[in-house]
């Protein structure tokens, strides 16, 4: 494989004007196909295999006119202090308002007099107007929910509070500066690596185009494939992440290429076959982890997936290709490693070093650290040049040494250190974010609150039961024997009375919980009413079946709980094998996964204490506390496990590189470090400032995602890859790279480290005349 890259990328380098050319014709092709293509039709959020799912179902069929599956909105009249809704003036309005709903937008299917169906608060201060649509919220029309607006608006008259919920009104979360933030302390952080704003610039630039040409085509395929709007929103968080990570490791090692005396051609693809390999490989866990995602059989969690996957595809063939592209453009202005830019004041210093070297030795005033003086190369094991005064050790190569001289102790350290920090995951709540977890400014939470505090909070999550009577002596006589059944059990507040589809064979029933939609009270209470139902199909052949948006959301978290495992045992299972074939080791993958679960977990804890207890929640945004995502664990484990691959793979590729090449397992460890830490360090700084950026999104579920992939980021990069990865290497010293020889003789060569364009170069190539790079 090294030796494929290292000719595309000499060819891309030759080539630029053709590669880049490609890449602006595919940039512009997705974004005149994302701006001509139609908006999304729906975002049905289908659930195959569920209870909530089959009742959804069996509603689109026999009573289509319901719109089980419609929008909804909840519009909550509060009357001003010493007022009743009841008064008559206040009364008149209200219905007034109920009337201009109904007839706002062909789009309304039901308005529902909050007098007739008695949705009066007791003390009569509060009411509250069910209003249905024939479409699902993303099929909703600007004019329909303009007129939704406009009439609440008008409602708000003479101290009349008038706020709405439901997800009518669900908009496009938006991250707000913060987003931009993130890019910015990427950029700050690249200017400071590469010490050179063009050098800076590259990683950025790539990531852009990237991510453009994955969400532009997102976009323009969202109407055929039923995408929603968090799909492009994950596709730009992680594709930013990895665009700028990947493009960053080519051109450092582009630059530590020009640092041995190559000509920039041959840097290029150098750095595209050595870098470029790891690049791949650790795409390829990171597609693994997202596209195995397919297996939870939940639709929207496949596309998202899938969609990710392919924006890191992408990045990937924008590393190989368009970066020594861009290389070949930016000519000198990229220094080799060790050299500042004129940003840093670089061109004094290399001014001053290049007339000291002329004037001891003018045969290397051109070509310095070149084969003409060989005595002068960096010696790897001690960071410090074979002649001459010697050079300071960098922190990355100190930090080594500490670590490979006390293993134990580090390793201890940070075990217990991620180890307490996973404790709060034995309390973990799962659900899925109603309007509750909404920000307090918005309509929807306001809503929420008076209904909670008027009604009751069951009011906010009714639940809704569907009985097939299709075969039944008696429909009538069994459905109201089901009604009855259900409304005398515990933390039930009401059952409406049933109501019938045109031919009498499905009736429905509404109960209101007692306890709030997220709470465990009313997820015991779904499968109390499941457990009966069985008893109801037994004893007269009725089917009871509980939906309605609580009900599918326990369902979908009950879904993802029974995946969890069998999902981690394929990615998992799949990277392990990938990474033996990369490190030709059983105990360096084997290290790798069981540190990913470290970090994953105490990631997870995290989360739970900001989110779910509330620690530190005003920092982060968190209005209001409550269960976790429910796919949140099953998200952060695809997602940190691709990523935390990277860096794996990254660091420890160069580990092996020294060892292969003959260094002892302790020095080979120091050599990583020496090439590999600063970078892997500051693009896991990256990684963090741009998913950190996402913690400012309005939408609960964004945020959550943001915060958790930054913190897993943080402890699998500076705690699990730089502490426990080399600890656990130096105790197992020549072991960690051990490989069955059956199994060496069984897996393909796929030539990581370069050893096959060292080979080459040692038959007599181009490269004949030069030594490993270390810089």
């Amino acid at each position: 494989m090294a030796t494929f890259l290292y000719k595309l990328g000499r060819l891309a380098f030759r080539r630029r004007h053709f590669v880049a050319l490609i890449w602006v014709a595919l940039l512009t092709l997705a974004g005149v196909g994302a701006a001509s293509a139609p908006t999304a039709a729906s975002n049905s959020f289908s659930i195959p295999g569920t209870e909530a799912q089959r009742a959804f179902d069996l509603l689109e069929k026999r009573a289509p006119d319901a719109s089980a599956d419609g929008a909804s909105a909840r519009v909550v009249f509060k009357a001003p202090d010493g007022e009743k809704v009841t008064d008559p003036a206040r009364k008149a309005g209200i219905q007034k308002t109920v009337a201009a709903l109904r007839s706002g937008s062909d789009q309304v299917a039901a308005a529902a007099d909050p007098f007739e169906v008695k949705a009066v608060s007791k003390d009569g201060t509060t009411a509250y107007a069910s209003v249905t649509y024939k479409v699902s919220s993303m099929e909703l029309t600007d004019d329909s929910r303009d007129a939704l607006e406009r009439t609440t608006d008008k409602a708000r008259t003479g101290g009349m509070t008038v706020e709405v919920g439901g997800d009518a009104l669900q908009a496009m979360p938006h991250t707000g500066a913060t987003e931009i933030i993130g890019i910015a302390v990427a950029a700050v952080v690249l200017v400071i690596t590469f010490g050179s704003l063009v050098a800076a610039g590259l990683p950025l630039l790539t990531a852009l185009i990237g991510v453009g040409i994955g969400v532009s085509s997102i976009a323009a395929l969202a109407d055929a494939l039923d995408l929603g709007t968090t799909t492009s929103t994950l596709a730009m968080m992680i594709g930013l992440a990895v665009g700028i990570d990947y493009a960053l490791f080519i051109v450092s090692r582009y630059r530590a290429e020009l640092a041995e005396g190559r000509e920039r051609e041959d840097a290029a693809g150098r750095a595209v076959g050595t870098a470029g390999s790891a690049v791949v490989f650790a795409g390829l866990t990171v597609v693994i982890a997202l596209v195995g995602l397919a297996v939870v059989n939940i639709p929207m969690l496949t596309k998202m997936g899938v969609a990710a996957a392919g924006t890191v595809a992408i990045a990937v063939l924008i590393a190989l290709t368009m970066i020594p592209a861009l290389l070949g453009y930016a000519g000198g202005k990229v220094k080799p490693t060790g050299e500042k830019g004129r940003l840093l004041g670089g061109r004094k210093r290399a001014a001053k070093t290049a007339g000291a070297a002329t004037a001891q030795n003018p045969g290397t005033a051109q070509n310095p650290g070149t084969a003409q003086n060989p005595g002068t190369a960096q010696n790897p094991a001690t960071g410090n040049p074979g002649t001459g005064s010697p050079v300071k050790e960098n922190l990355g190569t100190r930090w080594a040494r500490f670590v490979v001289r006390r293993p134990v102790a580090v390793l201890l350290l940070g075990v217990i250190g991620l180890g307490a920090a996973a404790v709060p995951v034995g309390q973990l709540e799962l659900g899925l974010p109603d309007d509750g977890a909404q920000p307090t400014s918005t309509t929807q939470r306001k809503a929420y609150d008076l209904i909670a505090d008027d009604f009751g909070p069951g009011f906010n999550g009714p639940l809704m039961t569907v009985t097939d009577l299709k075969g039944v002596d008696d429909p009538k006589s069994e459905a109201a024997a089901v009604q009855k059944k259900i409304a005398g059990m515990d933390d039930v507040l009401s059952a409406s009375p049933p109501q019938f589809n045109k031919a009498g064979d499905t009736a429905m029933i509404t109960v209101v919980p007692s306890s709030k939609p997220s709470g465990t009270e009313t997820e015991n209470l779904v499968h109390a009413i499941r457990d009966e139902a069985k008893d109801v199909r037994a004893d007269s052949g009725a089917d009871v079946m509980v939906t309605g948006t609580t009900a599918m959301n326990i369902d979908v978290s009950q879904k993802l709980n029974d995946a969890l495992l069998p999902y981690l045992a394929l990615v998992v299972g799949l990277a392990f094998l990938l990474l033996i074939v990369v490190f030709r080791s059983v105990l360096v993958p084997l290290k790798a996964a069981l540190g990913f679960l470290l970090s994953v977990l105490a990631a997870l804890g995290a989360v739970v204490a900001v989110f779910q207890w509330g620690w530190l929640g005003s920092l982060f945004g968190v209005e209001q506390t409550g269960p976790i995502m429910s796919m949140m664990p099953i998200f952060m484990v695809g997602v940190v496990f691709g990523l935390a691959m990277d860096y794996e793979v990254f660091l420890v590729t160069r580990m092996r590189e020294a060892y292969v090449h003959g260094e002892s397992p302790q020095e080979a460890i120091v050599t990583g470090f020496k090439h590999g830490a600063r970078v892997v360090s500051a693009a896991a700084v990256i990684m963090i400032a741009v998913f950190a950026g996402f913690i400012g999104s309005s939408e609960q579920m964004v945020k959550m995602i943001g915060f958790g992939l930054a913190i897993a980021v943080f402890f699998d990069a500076f705690i699990v890859r730089m502490a426990l990865v080399p600890a656990v290497l130096a105790l197992f010293g020549r072991r960690a790279w051990w490989l069955p020889k059956w199994l060496d003789r069984a897996l393909p060569n796929v030539d990581v480290e370069g050893e096959g364009l060292r080979d080459a170069a040692g038959r007599g190539g181009p490269e004949g005349r030069r030594e490993l790079v270390n810089v």
